[in-house]
């Protein structure tokens, strides 16, 4: 398990879990967000390939239509 912060809010994960399951168990579209992982941007082409830590820190944002 490892302890996480995700929009400011700690949580915990399983081990080996990545942004990409972090996005679904939330049920977020990985189209419509921007990561942050620790103060870097992650491109979406690596939210499988970046797993999570103790004492990382996640912001998600998602984008919203409007006008």
């Amino acid at each position: 398990m490892a302890k996480i912060q995700l929009n400011g809010k700690k949580i915990i994960v399983k081990t080996n879990y990545s942004i990409f399951d972090l996005l679904k168990k939330y049920n977020l579209s990985n189209k419509k967000v921007a990561i942050e992982h620790n103060g870097i941007i992650i491109p979406r082409i690596n939210y499988k390939k970046k797993i999570l830590k103790s004492n990382d820190k996640v912001e998600i944002v998602t984008f919203i239509g409007g006008g």
